[in-house]
């Protein structure tokens, strides 16, 4: 999947029935999921696998908070996307900002903040190197980061 250089990474949405209430409009625990979805598929696209994270690294990303602000609601069958972009880079820690838009319109916007911990007993740890360097050249980054590798 290709991708603009100048725009936040993408992954498309589709709204199906189990996502919905009664009246086809999107459950609000499900635009978690969505962005979720969009998250794993980002650091797909930068080359690690959450399986592999965990085999090669012994970590896991973990949110500890999540800030969530509901802007209109997706219905059923909308073609969604999920966009995640970098806003900050810690030790052991990420900020992402995340979009959720149909067309152009944003549907719900949500701030991020994942601790990266090992994957055996959730205890916090540096982001390895190799991990840190493709967050750190990512070219989507809205903020600067606050360490280079």
């Amino acid at each position: 999947m290709g991708h603009d250089a100048r725009a936040p990474f993408s992954w498309p949405v589709r709204v199906y029935w189990e996502d919905t209430d009664g009246g086809g409009v999107v459950y609000h625990a499900r635009y978690l999921h969505f962005f979720e979805r969009a998250r794993t598929e980002w650091l797909r696209h930068l080359g690690f696998a959450q399986s592999e994270l965990r085999a090669t690294h012994n970590i896991v990303f973990t949110v500890y908070r999540l800030a969530l602000d509901f802007i209109r609601p997706a219905r059923l069958d909308d073609e969604l996307s999920a966009t995640v972009a970098v806003e900050a880079v810690g030790r052991a820690s990420l900020q992402l900002a995340q979009i959720l838009r149909r067309g152009g319109e944003p549907l719900a916007r949500a701030t991020v903040h994942a601790a990266c911990v090992t994957a055996d007993g959730f205890r916090p740890r540096r982001i390895p190197a190799d991990i840190l360097l493709a967050l750190t050249r990512y070219p989507y980054t809205k903020l600067p980061c606050r360490n280079k590798p």
